[in-house]
């Protein structure tokens, strides 16, 4: 099966344009692409996930992948799917994020001379003259047309500043600076970023020409309208200091059941008759379909040892045969200064600072519903606190069915 055979049958592919052109490049390993990615936080999450797999996908067909950071861009902020101006960010925190960024790309692709490249685009947009851009950029661009692009439309009943408005002009600035600096001939992003992309392509061709060869495609980064990689608790990152690897087993494993063969199609190298197998099992073995998945992913992304660690914690967990000892189990290492005065932590603090909620006011209603236990032992109390001593020997603080840690001091 050719490469962009394998992209339709996996559900990767939303909207193109040139088809017949992409289809006869990437086959034959000869597109340059890039993908972008605003560092917004200092790692990279799971709504970055599908782009990272589909430039590993592309990169062993022979194609050329460009990992664009955004350290100007971030600067604006993309305006798609924001009801909100975003937060202006300094630029020590972006080139902070950047190298955070580049680190951990480095786990699906491979850089090098020949291979992929990073590229930053602060290396051309921090120091632009803005009256020569607007002269020689602004007018490639229709407001009118702006206007109906649905990364807009969405913003325009709250409010769109100037500032965020440029931020199309910004993108399709980059497609321009890579096509003519280092060969790129073709640009992937998500299914919001159509209008952007198309943006790009159309300023190569009215800049070079109508022949100039870029091209565009999108992919589905979403489920059904739902955005991956959100939890109650926030996003689910790709840093394990951010997100355990047990925290990321254990959030593919519970995906809804409508997500779980999309997510094998998408999103792992197993393959596609392996895949069409699993979709003729019964119902009674999704459950082992969702093991299947997190374990793959979870190898991906933290290693294979992780993901057995995760794998038989989650286990331990169903079983009820939790190891206070074992090393699978996820773990939360409290610090001296995280005890009040008296030398004592309440249940609200030890379940924040474990991970297993996101704010006290979360934890407390955890605790309220009942949903919270200690050593097996159900926590009846948002005043209920623990010593140095008893966490020295560690607890076991288990929220719901399928979230628990360890914390010891």
């Amino acid at each position: 099966m050719k490469i962009y055979e394998e992209l339709q049958r996996r559900g990767l592919l939303a909207q193109l344009t040139d088809e017949e052109e992409i289809c006869e490049l990437i086959n034959a390993g000869k597109a340059t692409f890039y993908i972008g990615f605003d560092p917004t936080a200092d790692s990279l999450h799971v709504g970055h996930f599908m782009a990272l797999c589909l430039m590993k996908r592309l990169q062993m067909a022979g194609n050329r992948p460009i990992a664009l950071v955004g350290g100007g861009t971030a600067m604006i902020g993309d305006p798609s799917g924001r009801s909100d101006l975003r937060q202006m960010m300094t630029t020590e925190t972006i080139d902070h994020n950047v190298e955070c960024f580049q680190r951990q790309m480095s786990r699906f692709i491979e850089f090098g001379p020949g291979k992929a490249q990073m590229v930053n685009n602060a290396d051309w947009l921090r120091n632009l003259n803005f009256m020569d851009f607007m002269r020689d950029i602004g007018p490639c661009f229709s407001v009118n047309d702006m206007l109906r692009a649905r990364c807009y439309v969405n913003r325009l009943e709250q409010g769109l500043s100037f500032l965020e408005f440029s931020y199309m002009l910004m993108q399709s600035y980059d497609f321009l600076k890579l096509y003519e600096d280092y060969g790129c001939n073709m640009q992937f992003g998500g299914d919001d970023q159509w209008s952007n992309m198309l943006g790009g392509t159309e300023l190569i061709r009215k800049k070079l020409g109508r022949d100039a060869y870029a091209m565009t495609i999108t992919l589905l980064l979403k489920h059904d309208g739902t955005k991956m990689g959100k939890t109650s608790g926030g996003a689910v990152w790709l840093d394990p200091d951010k997100t355990s690897p047990y925290d990321f087993y254990q959030y593919w494993r519970n995906i809804d059941d409508v997500d779980v063969l999309k997510c094998l199609r998408m999103l792992t190298f197993l393959p596609l008759e392996e895949i069409d197998e699993m979709d003729r099992w019964d119902g009674s073995r999704l459950n082992e379909a969702k093991t299947i998945l997190a374990s793959e992913l979870t190898t991906l992304v933290h290693g294979e040892e992780e993901a057995k660690k995760a794998k038989a914690g989650a286990e331990a967990l169903f079983s009820g045969a939790v190891d206070m000892n074992s090393e699978h189990l996820p773990t939360e290492t409290l610090a001296e200064e995280d005890f009040q005065e008296d030398g004592t932590i309440d249940i609200l603090a030890v379940m924040v600072k474990s991970g297993l909620a996101g704010t006290r006011s979360e934890a407390r209603r955890n605790v309220e519903q009942g949903g919270v236990t200690v050593d097996g032992e159900k926590v009846s109390s948002i005043r209920e606190s623990y010593t140095k001593e008893q966490l020295r020997q560690g607890i076991l603080v288990k929220r719901g069915k399928k979230s628990f840690k360890k914390v010891v001091l």
